[in-house]
């Protein structure tokens, strides 16, 4: 067992819980990721308390002296959750868990320190700080008297080498990794979640696991994995779990249309890029300079489509035509096998939608109708889109960056000078239906559509100011030839 002694926890919820287990007579020690993140000098919204001994007793005493909000108690499972000031407490029993092969539904017992923590995902998680005195009687403590004989409140317990991981920057197992991924197959991917959040690496028989095991995470449910892949998208550096999924067969199973993407074809001389890796560095490139992970997600699929579309023209090299369309219309689907969030679907469709247009816009002409047409599209998303095309600028062409850089800094300043004149983000038609249907004397159907259609028409083609006379004067001299037309 290697030791830390006198490692101090400046936190006044553990001091009171060290106090309580005290009184109870019963072993109290801060554990998981908690413990962790204190020897990485991080900070920690959620504690974990493990109690040898009664902890629902324990959790319930617990919660009248930090007078803890949101309490609650999971019997079966011998655990209690709590708020406590600005954290989130979970105290649980000591414990060993088993499971049936095709199940993820532990069966759990009473165990020892030792047992718990070697039940943990990975070893650096499967460390423990003893809170409270180690002379203590009454509770269930006795059976652990050798513990209490050898570990002092503040140091660390690390049976499995946790600490030396950290140190080493290595992701492995308390057990071997082939029973910890028996236990739990999401611990496969939170194993590269892991690596990915941190930047360490997996030990050669984790990975070696992971790739043998992968077919095990079929038990799992899609919102635990789901959960997990958007945890990965949420790190600083992204690609280096996407990687791993992809390495270790994983991408194929959680994200088959991401798994597709990787290969470099050459014909006649004319290469494409590998659209794979090319979008890694888009999605890193949208870590730096956002945290929105659905921006982020929106440049894992923007090129989703590409491995379909692909072709080679003579004279012309390789092509994608209609990548941006066929992708978006492929996010409904993707979601729902996902299971993701629906509200953030119409944000990723559009995203995906526009990539290609303020580079196509930009070579074709900046006029202020392509630009407006471009902002009314976008909305309030104009700005998350550009940070989206600036980040697919992956070329090492220097030149070729230079020229990119410089036709988006153009659409954008005509973009910003359009907007000041004409306010056409978020726009609404300046006159609406009701009164369209009185001027025509129409009734609700599909001539008030039209007329609303030629109304929008006109305002972004810059042929009638964005106000409500201009477009009811429009209306007046225009609506009965717009209506015989249609």
């Amino acid at each position: 067992m290697t030791k830390k002694k006198n490692f101090k926890i400046d936190e006044s919820i553990l001091t009171e819980l060290g106090v309580l287990a005290d009184e109870l007579g019963f072993e109290a020690y801060v554990v998981g990721g908690y413990v962790r993140d204190l020897i990485l000098g991080k900070g920690s919204k959620d504690i974990d308390v493990m109690v040898v001994g009664d902890p629902l007793r324990f959790a319930r005493q617990a919660a009248e002296r930090l007078n803890a909000t949101n309490f609650v108690v999971f019997e079966k499972f011998r655990t209690a959750q709590m708020a406590a000031a600005d954290k989130k407490v979970e105290i649980v029993g000591a414990r060993r868990e088993s499971y049936n092969s095709d199940s993820r539904k532990p069966k759990v017992e009473e165990g020892t320190l030792e047992e718990d923590l070697s039940r943990r995902d990975f070893t650096i998680n499967a460390m423990a700080i003893r809170i409270n005195r180690p002379a203590c009687s009454g509770g269930k403590a006795g059976k652990n008297d050798e513990t209490n004989k050898r570990v002092l409140s503040g140091e660390v317990v690390d049976i499995f080498g946790g600490m030396a991981a950290l140190s080493d920057k290595i992701i492995d197992t308390p057990l071997d990794p082939v029973e910890t991924f028996s236990e739990d197959p999401l611990r496969m991917l939170r194993a590269l979640r892991f690596a990915c959040r941190f930047e360490f690496k997996l030990a050669p028989r984790v990975m070696e696991a992971v790739v043998a095991m992968k077919q095990r995470l079929a038990i799992v449910s899609q919102e635990r994995i789901t959960d997990e892949f958007m945890k990965i998208l949420s790190a600083s550096r992204p690609s280096i779990g996407l990687k791993l999924m992809q390495d270790t067969g994983i991408m194929k199973i959680v994200f088959p249309e991401i798994s597709e993407m990787p290969g470099v074809e050459q014909r006649n001389d004319h290469h494409h890029k590998d659209v794979f890796l090319h979008t890694l560095s888009v999605v890193d490139h949208l870590a730096e300079v956002s945290e929105n992970v659905w921006l982020r997600f929106a440049g894992l699929v923007h090129d989703i489509a590409k491995p379909d579309t692909k072709k080679f023209i003579d004279g012309i090299g390789w092509t994608f035509h209609g990548h941006d369309e066929i992708g978006a219309r492929r996010m409904k689907k993707l979601f729902q096998r996902l299971r993701l969030p629906g509200d953030n679907l119409p944000y990723v469709e559009k995203l995906v939608r526009l990539h290609l247009r303020p580079m196509a816009l930009a070579v074709e002409g900046v006029t202020d109708s392509a630009v407006r047409r471009l902002l009314f599209e976008a909305g309030d998303d104009f700005e998350d889109l550009m940070k989206l095309c600036r980040a697919d600028i992956t070329s090492k062409n220097k030149r070729l960056i230079e020229e990119y850089t410089n036709n988006y800094d153009l659409v954008e300043e005509r973009a910003r000078l359009v907007e000041e004149k004409d306010k056409i983000r978020n726009w609404r038609p300046p006159i609406n239906g009701e009164e369209i249907m009185l001027i025509f004397g129409l009734k609700p159907g599909k001539e008030v559509g039209i007329l609303k259609k030629a109304v929008e028409t006109a305002v972004l083609d810059g042929r009638i100011s964005n106000d409500h006379d201009a477009a009811l004067l429009f209306l007046r001299e225009n609506g009965e030839k717009i209506l015989s037309h249609s």
